[in-house]
Order: C-alpha cells, then structure tokens, then sequence
C-alpha cells in the first residue's frame, strides 16, 4: 500500500533558534566540587571545573513555522506516518514561547529499510545535531547514564556528554537497535530510558558519574528496533511505535533516483555523469537495500568512469551473492 501523508504540505520553513535553556545548575556543580578533597578524583574535579567554564546555558531550537518537508517524504517515502507525527508537533511549538517537544519513537522494522538514516536526515531538519548510541555493542547501562566515579575509567554517559559538552539543549539521540541491548541482573542497559523518556523525570536526570542534576527533558528520542520482543514493555509504553515497511518498488526507484542525484551534486566528478539515472539502472537499484544503495552507486559511478561513459549500466553495479564487481572494486 502506498504511504500517503495526513498532514498538510505547504507552509514556509524558518529555524531560528529561539531562546537558551539551562542544562543544569551551577550552584549544584559548585558545591559538588567544593566537596572533593584536593588530591582526589582528579577526572571528576576536572568535568566540575569543565561545567562551570562551559556554563548551564545551551541554545533550544525552536521552529517558527512548519517546515518544508516535500523534499524527505519523497526521499523518505515509506517513513511518511512518522514525518507526519513529526510535523504535528512542530505545528504546536510555533507562534508559542514552548520549545519543540516530540514523543519518543521507535522506528520498528527490518534491517536495511533506512531506519537510521531518518533519524539523521530528522536531525538535519531540526539542525540540533544526532548523537548515536548503538545498544548492540553495549553491555552496561552506564554507557548511557555514566558510570560512578568510584570505578577505575569511569566517565560520563552519552546522555551528559549531549547535553553539557553538546551546544543544545534539545539535540536528537538515536538509541540504534534497541532490542540487541545485553542485559544481565547487575547492569541493564536500558534501565536509564525509564527515566529519560518520561517527561518529567528526565527533567532532573542524574548522571552517575557527575552525581548533579541534567536538564535532558528536551531532548529528541529515537530509537530503533528489528523486533519489538526484544524491548520491556515499560518501555514500549514510553514511546510512539511506527512499523516501518520496505518501500514498494516505485517507491525504491524514487529513493534511488534521489540518491543517484544527491551524490552526483555532491562531487566535482558528477559532472561527467547525465543528470537523470537510466529505467534499467533504477529497475537493479529498486532491488537492493535502501541502505546498500550508496555503495552500489558508488561502485557503478567508477565502473563506468573507468570505461569513460556517462551513464551507469545496471551490470557496473556490485553483483549479488558476495561476487565482486568488474576491475575488482571494493563492495
């Protein structure tokens, strides 16, 4: 079934930023380092003295309007429902002293539809930046809440670096493959979200190696997930699911003419290669990945500067199954 937007698609784009949000509370860091002895906990008298050079203050974007988005529901066809809930809420920030509040979302669907490359491309439009937290390669929560200075190496989490060594109050955290998170009875990965996607809680969020108080309340959620089964329910429950399909095949033709035409604006060479992809190109494209194209593209755009044509063949593009391409160019 084709994807169609519920949301109404003119309107003009502005991103101002619109005020400063303290992140946390110089008073709270001061006391805190006050209580340190001289010649202890050196890395932690350190990012005390880091906070209060950096200050509490940090830009909130705001929207003053709705903005634009033809250009990523044609580039993003199968993520239209989520672009359309992304857009109500930036319709209630406008003409408002509020800031942009977005639910968390989890983008649930098979591996290779594009799940990460939203959240960038969301990213991009609100302009506050992505941190990406990959939970497959996570074995202790304290990669996202801090681990207490008492252990040997320990740091802050993702969550403080965000937001105190970050420029924004409201930056996007993509929480990558959610349900790959290891857990065991001593540390769980996830245990620091059941706090930081609920509102109110996050407001005070505490990161365990700095021990102060983080304003993380407005910061953008989005997770990602092959297979809810593998998420707790208080978590789910936190969030708005979207179960994201494979684009059909016009739409993966769409997204690969797009991409064709975004790398080859992208480089100096594009000028060597004809503006529009060929029917044959986009037929072979239409049958990888949304995540592989660029690789493909890129293999096909040397194969066929290498024989001096301007046009891409769908036989310069990788061959399935593991074989290499002509010329032996990396896959």
């Amino acid at each position: 079934m084709e994807s169609r937007s519920l949301v109404p698609q003119s309107s003009n784009f502005q991103l101002p930023i619109a005020q400063m949000r303290s992140v946390f509370q110089p008073a709270e860091v001061e006391r805190k380092l006050a209580q340190l002895s001289e010649h202890e906990h050196e890395s932690l008298r350190n990012t005390y003295q880091r906070m209060l050079e950096r200050g509490p203050e940090r830009f909130q974007v705001k929207p003053h309007g709705v903005p634009r988005m033809a250009e990523l529901y044609e580039s993003l066809p199968n993520f239209t429902e989520v672009l359309d809930d992304v857009k109500r809420h930036v319709a209630l920030s406008q003409d408002s002293r509020d800031g942009l509040e977005v639910t968390p979302m989890l983008l649930l669907g098979p591996p290779g539809i594009g799940k990460t490359h939203f959240a960038k491309q969301l990213a991009d439009l609100l302009g506050t930046g992505m941190s990406l937290v990959p939970m497959s390669s996570m074995t202790a929560g304290w990669l996202l809440s801090g681990a207490s200075s008492q252990w040997k190496g320990a740091r802050p989490g993702k969550v403080f670096e965000a937001l105190v060594e970050g420029q924004y109050a409201n930056p996007v955290i993509v929480v990558d493959e959610i349900d790959k998170a290891s857990a065991d009875a001593q540390y769980d990965p996830l245990g620091a979200l059941y706090s930081l996607l609920e509102h109110d809680t996050a407001g005070t969020f505490v990161d365990e190696f700095a021990e102060v108080s983080i304003d993380a309340s407005q910061v953008l959620w989005i997770t990602t997930a092959n297979d809810a089964r593998g998420i707790p329910d208080p978590i789910l429950n936190r969030m708005n699911v979207f179960e994201i399909e494979a684009p059909t095949p016009a739409q993966a033709r769409e997204i690969a003419r797009r991409l064709y035409q975004g790398i080859r604006r992208q480089h100096d060479w594009g000028q060597h290669f004809d503006e529009e992809p060929g029917d044959s190109l986009l037929d072979a494209l239409a049958e990888v990945a949304p995540r592989e194209m660029r690789r493909a593209l890129m293999t096909g755009f040397g194969n066929a500067r290498l024989d001096r044509r301007d046009q891409i063949q769908a036989d310069d593009l990788p061959r399935s199954g593991g074989s290499r391409p002509r010329m032996g160019f990396v896959q």
